[in-house]
């Protein structure tokens, strides 16, 4: 029972956050979508219905982007807010695991991933060949009439505007100028009038232009005929009325042209699409090899048209014709005149070139189709790598929330972004290699799911085990073994002791210390030579038991009520074990490293200086457990 609630807790918190995640996520790349899209449909005079269509459609179109940075966020979210209220600490606590904890939302991701699935192959097509059908149309129809002022307007197909100004209480137009180049520019007429007024027929198919008090001037090319001389016609009115057609209707365009590309198909009519597409490739490449290699060589076909048995036509290989000895062309090249030589070098490169282009048509036929079979290959790895990227970015998400336990907005908003923004650059990257044929097309396709599999694994391991990946001390720490920087050390007197010290059994742990200290000086050479540097170097484990010895020594000390005895203990270095003091304890490596002489001499060096160093510590360890001695000795005899 207690499970059960558990489950419906997880989930009574999740999927509040999924919702209004994915509808917030939703609403971004629909505005992406606007701000790409704005230019054509700003100034068509489109009804809300027709604009309020496209969104629905483009919003189920953006649902594979949106999906998965929601479900991502919404796990950071979830699993950051019960971090941070210390949620997850008691379930851990009461003997939950990590992955008990998440196993109703991997159940529910289960199913949004198949869902997902099924959207991408069934609702997707539809939604893309309606909206891109409805997107073409809405580029196609003519902008709304609205004549500016004092600039030409070219809006209505073959006719340039001029207005200099508007009587916008009556609709009148002043000092028109019209350029009428419907009949193509050779036969442009201009027409100019005092003022005028436009109005649209009641079907939206043609405008209709009042003039008053003009010219018109036109030329009259097509009469002049062979003559060089082009007669013009010139007219004079008071009023003069014209027709100009101007398709101001929405008019749709036919879906089935754009469901049958790549966009508008589910899994099996790709993969119909795909073999016939194919065949068709190798029909039209095994056409193409069989004309080049039926190419006549030196005028000469390798090839010949028979009669068969039954009467028919066929084509056979013509035998190779045996020569005594080679044709030396050059001679007979040289034997020609110099005009016909002229000839030969000209025919001869007429016919490369015919031939070179011939071959690059025929390349980029291949090519394209080619590009259309990836295309089409591309669309169904889609529908796949959707539901799998919605199940990584939960593993991402939920461990993640768990280890940095932080909720709202903030942190998980940047992690999210950052990661999606990763793993987009990282799909683009994929898909336009597939696309232009560089990679094969699972490999392009499955590329983001592929490097971000091993971060979801990582984050789940760390977070199963507790493990401190956003510690900031952890790293601290470990770039202080890395590059060898010291740390200081600093005791305090304790104002209550629990175990008093003892002055004979710290004489005794101090003087083992300095007897360690200066065993580990003698055994370790103060300058080691390339060689055994790579081979020996310093016993990091003798170093350990060392700086055990020491942190020992200094911690029973420290129950010292002599404060020169406390203040002396802060002298004491603390003995780190750096990988410089002994790169590898393989001796294989060792040797390769001895080999490889120029690379691996600046980490001789720098190991050596590392070495040096040490050596001044354990100096300093010895010196100041000698002067406490001293300190001790010196009470001990006081007393007495």
């Amino acid at each position: 029972m207690k499970i059960k609630r558990l489950y419906l807790f997880m989930l009574q918190s999740f999927v509040p956050l999924f919702v209004m995640t994915f509808f917030i996520c939703l609403f971004i790349v629909l505005m992406q979508f606007l701000w790409r899209y704005i230019d054509d449909l700003v100034g068509k005079g489109l009804e809300i219905s027709v604009i309020a269509e496209l969104f629905f459609y483009a919003a189920l179109t953006m649902i594979p982007m949106a999906l998965p940075l929601a479900i991502l966020l919404a796990s950071l979210m979830t699993f950051g807010n019960l971090g941070e209220r210390f949620e997850l600490t008691a379930m851990k606590a009461s003997g939950v695991s990590l992955i008990k904890c998440m196993r109703p939302l991997i159940v529910l991701m289960a199913g949004i991933a198949i869902a997902a699935f099924f959207f991408q192959n069934n609702v997707l097509p539809v939604a893309q060949t309606k909206m891109y059908t409805l997107l073409l149309s809405m580029k196609q129809k003519s902008p709304e009439l609205e004549i500016p002022e004092g600039v030409f307007y070219d809006q209505i197909p073959g006719f340039n505007l001029f207005v200099k100004e508007k009587d916008h209480d009556t609709g009148t137009l002043r000092q028109i100028m019209i350029y009428d180049m419907s009949k193509g520019f050779d036969n442009a007429a201009i027409i100019l009038a005092d003022s005028g007024r436009l109005a649209m027929t009641e079907d939206k198919t043609h405008l209709f232009l009042t003039l008053w008090s003009g010219e018109s001037f036109e030329n009259l090319t097509e009469a002049a005929g062979r003559n060089t001389n082009v007669p013009y016609r010139r007219e004079s009115f008071s009023n003069k009325e014209i027709l100009l057609k101007f398709d101001a209707n929405f008019n749709r365009m036919d879906e089935e042209g754009m469901r049958n590309q790549y966009v508008g198909k589910n899994i099996s009519q790709l993969q119909a699409s795909i073999d016939s597409l194919s065949a068709r490739v190798d029909s039209i490449g095994t056409s193409y090899a069989a004309l080049a290699a039926g190419e006549p060589f030196m005028g000469l076909t390798n090839t010949r048209t028979v009669l068969d048995d039954n009467n028919e036509r066929v084509t056979e290989r013509v035998p190779d014709v045996s020569m005594n000895q080679p044709l030396n062309v050059d001679s007979i090249f040289r034997g020609s005149s110099s005009g016909y030589r002229l000839t030969y070098l000209n025919a001869a490169l007429t016919r490369a070139r015919r031939q070179k282009q011939d071959y690059e048509f025929k390349g980029l036929t291949i090519s394209e189709e080619r590009r259309i079979v990836r295309r089409h290959a591309i669309e169904m790895h889609k529908k796949f790598t959707l539901s799998f990227a919605c199940i990584i970015f939960f593993f991402i998400g939920a461990p993640l929330g768990a280890i940095i336990r932080k909720g709202g907005l903030g942190m998980p908003l940047v992690i999210s972004v950052f990661l999606f923004i990763f793993y987009y650059i990282i799909d683009n990257t994929g898909f336009k290699l597939a696309r232009d044929g560089r990679w094969d097309i699972w490999e392009g396709m499955w590329l983001s799911s592929l490097v971000l599999l091993p971060l979801g694994i990582f984050f789940t391991y760390k977070a199963v085990n507790d493990s401190a990946v956003f510690n900031r001390d952890a790293y601290a720490n470990f770039l202080r073994k890395l590059i060898g920087k010291r740390e200081q050390r600093h005791v305090e007197m304790k104002e209550v002791v629990m175990d008093e010290m003892v002055k004979t059994e710290a004489l005794e742990k101090l003087g083992q210390l300095v007897e360690n200290a200066r065993r580990f000086l003698n055994t370790s050479p103060e300058r080691q030579s390339y060689t055994d540097y790579w081979l020996h170097g310093y016993s990091r484990t003798a170093l350990k038991t060392l700086a055990a010895d020491e942190e020992d020594t200094v911690h029973y000390l420290s129950n010292s009520r002599d404060k020169k005895v406390i203040g002396m203990l802060d002298f004491f270095p603390i003995l780190r074990s750096l990988w410089l003091y002994h790169p590898t304890g393989l001796q294989w490596v060792g040797w390769i490293a001895i080999v490889i002489f120029p690379i691996g001499l600046p980490l001789w060096l720098a190991g050596r200086d590392a070495q040096r160093r040490l050596r001044k510590e354990i100096m300093t360890v010895a010196d100041t457990a000698q002067r406490i001695i001293g300190i001790l000795n010196e009470k001990i005899e006081t007393k007495q």
